[in-house]
């Protein structure tokens, strides 16, 4: 908490930085931490009666409340606006009275909470379940520092400077690079494994829901004395000098671990400068550099969704001792260095360093991400696999070791057919809020997106009856028509991903779980759920159920051994069931199942293993769920196993080399064409 507390300090003296994203497991008091920034943020002065906050001295020339004169402002705190992940468009960017703009010709402009926090700060709890519409409006606000409120030829537009911290759950689903990189900082958090810690942390909990006022005046000189500190930082934070040598630092840093772009520097560049006024000096130092880095890299340089974020810090330390400069002071008047990490004597397994060094830096011997190779292996025989826990899964053949993925690639685009009106993505047509304009339709409930031209086709037959006698037009309720859009939702996309013996073959199993891998990426891509099945031995298992989070079903996978026989029909029986689970809880999301297989099947002896697979796979049939079969078959005979399957699904099968994005064309035309939408290429294809 120590990187937490350090990295929202920052932010209040310098709120330049550019906000804070915090990463970290369930109950670790992310929400309770963010929101205690609040009482400790300075006053901000304002004008009088002005509902976007605007500064006495330097007032917004475009207000939708101004002009303003000059007059001396009011003090008010600063706020703490907390964004909610079901936020509508209206609520966050402000409401037009669309019928009175019609009507009369006024702009009755209702601000939102990016109004609400201008000048202070926005903060969205589980930031990466936030809809796309809604991070695009949270993109556009904060880099142009206003936001713009358009509506049929209404335009609103105001100032929207804000402080942006976000909380989320990683497990839950990564953001999107693009906002990913406009938050300043980021820290990962953990709860503390220490029984004194814990107890203490359970200590306080108590005391404070027993009385809370009690629990608050506790601390009360506390929280005094930082936000003193606070305004003496920022106070500070002008003379502070950033000279040569440590912008040489910070720019070869930035190259040394490849980040992308040039907001990397300028955040470093920020924060080092805050780092001093917090520590009272007014020059940056080598120390304060380092510790810009643990903060404001991490994140930065991720290059695909599995990545870990983290940091090297010896590679850091070696980048800043290359790139040292000689215009450092000579004297020392401040306090000693913290000392370095690496001497502590508790060794690695000690507590964590000072000064609020993040803990993803501290584990540079971390695993390497999903799908590149070890930096070095050990000499010496392979590790043998460890034994099943369960008897039955080993039925058949002995398991072998999980093997690596190999590198993805990009996909070519599956759709499930038809128009659904699921969660706003980027694989499937949907009916969505926005999107293209394809007809309209009266409004359900508050008026959405108007479709002006039906609502004057509406109103205009009745001007006569209602007295029209000027140049407005006579809007009723009854008159209002809502646009109806098509755009592209999200799916969820299951894979069973077949793990026993047939598929075992060192190199064949590694180019499968590269082919599922990419498909992850591409869900990952376009904002899709994911759920990973696989089966083996004498059963199947839900290896993950369905998330949002891409990068822990890219985990499972990389964990998968092999071995054993082929229960596909079992396989495909536990996705029924998954799908159904599924479509209980959210009836709008369609599924895509994805079946990766060479199409083989066997079971106990006696049975027929392969029609006990074809019946599991018409129930999917049956039901309309979109299907694609990968066939991993190899070899020069072929049995086409997994074009018997696919038929049997109502899908369409095509090999490891068709699913590459650069290999053949009208992958998502045979898709369609295999489930009955579209009749002329499935005629060409039989011809």
């Amino acid at each position: 908490m120590d990187d937490l507390r350090l990295a929202l300090l920052l932010n209040a003296v310098s709120p330049a930085v550019g906000g804070v994203l915090v990463r970290g497991e369930k109950g670790t008091a992310k929400s309770t931490a963010v929101r205690a920034l609040a009482a400790l943020m300075p006053d901000v002065d304002v004008v009088a009666g002005c509902r976007f906050s605007c500064a006495p001295g330097a007032p917004d020339p475009g207000c939708p409340d101004g002009p303003h004169e000059a007059a001396p402002g009011t003090a008010r705190p600063a706020r703490m606006v907390e964004l909610p992940v079901g936020a509508s468009e209206d609520r966050l960017v402000g409401a037009l009275d669309i019928e009175r703009a019609l009507a009369d010709g006024v702009k009755a402009f209702e601000p939102g909470l990016l109004a609400d926090a201008h000048r202070g700060v926005l903060y969205v709890d589980e930031v990466n379940l936030l809809h796309d519409h809604l991070v695009d409006l949270l993109l556009d606000a904060a880099a142009m520092g206003a936001s713009y409120v358009e509506r049929e030829g209404v335009s609103v537009r105001h100032a929207a400077r804000f402080l942006l911290v976000g909380t989320m759950n990683p497990e839950e689903g990564e953001l999107r690079p693009q906002l990913l990189d406009r938050f300043g900082l980021t820290v990962e958090v953990a709860a503390s494994r220490e029984p004194e810690q814990r107890v203490e942390v359970v200590r306080r909990r108590l005391a404070y829901d027993d009385d809370p006022a009690a629990f608050a005046a506790r601390w009360a000189d506390e929280e005094s004395a930082l936000r003193e500190r606070i305004v003496t930082a920022r106070a500070l934070l002008p003379r502070v000098v950033l000279g040569d040598a440590a912008l040489r630092q910070i720019a070869a840093t930035c190259a040394a671990f490849e980040v992308d772009g040039m907001r990397a520097d300028i955040v470093m560049a920020r924060t080092a400068t805050a780092l001093a006024a917090w520590a009272g000096r007014t020059d940056v130092r080598e120390e304060d550099v380092r510790q810009a880095a643990l903060l404001a890299l991490p994140h930065r340089r991720r290059r695909n969704p599995f990545d870990a974020p983290g940091l090297d810090e010896d590679r850091l330390d070696e980048t800043l001792e290359q790139f040292g400069g000689d215009d450092r002071p000579d004297a020392d008047p401040g306090p000693d260095p913290d000392p370095d990490p690496d001497t502590d004597p508790s060794g690695p397994d000690g507590g964590p360093g000072g000064g609020g060094v993040p803990p993803q830096g501290q584990a540079p011997d971390s695993a390497p991400p999903t799908g590149q190779p070890e930096p070095s292996e050990p000499a010496g025989p392979p590790a043998q696999p460890e034994p099943s826990d369960s008897p039955a899964a080993n039925a058949g053949a002995g398991e072998r070791a999980a093997e690596r993925a190999a590198e993805p690639f990009r996909t070519k685009a599956l759709s499930v057919p038809g128009l659904g009106e699921g969660a706003a993505g980027r694989r499937s047509r949907a009916r969505t809020e926005h999107g293209r304009t394809t007809g309209a339709r009266r409004p359900r409930g508050a008026l959405g997106k108007l479709h002006l031209a039906a609502t004057v086709q509406a109103a205009a037959p009745h001007q006569r009856a209602r007295g029209r006698s000027g140049p407005g037009l006579v809007v009723r309720r009854d008159d209002l028509r809502q646009a109806t859009r098509e755009g592209r939702e999200g799916n969820l996309v299951l894979f069973v991903v077949d793990a026993s013996g047939s598929m075992a073959a060192r190199r064949r199993m590694s180019s499968v779980k590269g082919a599922v891998l990419s498909l992850l990426l591409d869900a990952y891509q376009r904002r899709d759920k994911v759920g990973l099945v696989t089966f083996r031995g004498s059963g199947a298992e839900v290896a993950l159920p369905p998330t949002s989070s891409v990068d822990a079903a890219a985990a499972r996978l990389e964990e998968l051994p092999t071995g054993g026989r082929t229960p596909l029909a079992a396989g495909l029986l536990k996705a029924h069931d998954v799908l159904r689970v599924e479509r209980l809880r959210d009836p709008s999301r369609r599924p895509l199942l994805v079946v990766v297989t060479d199409g083989r099947a066997t079971g106990a002896r006696g049975g027929d293993a392969l029609a006990l697979a074809g019946r599991a796979a018409r129930l999917h049939a049956a039901e309309g769920t979109a299907a694609v079969v990968v066939d991993c078959e190899a070899g020069p005979v072929r049995l086409g196993l997994a074009g018997n399957l696919a038929r049997d699904l109502g899908g369409t099968a095509v090999t490891l080399d068709e699913l590459r994005a650069d290999s053949i064309a009208g992958l998502v035309r045979d898709v369609r064409a295999a489930t009955g939408t579209d009749s002329t290429v499935r005629n060409r294809r039989a011809a």
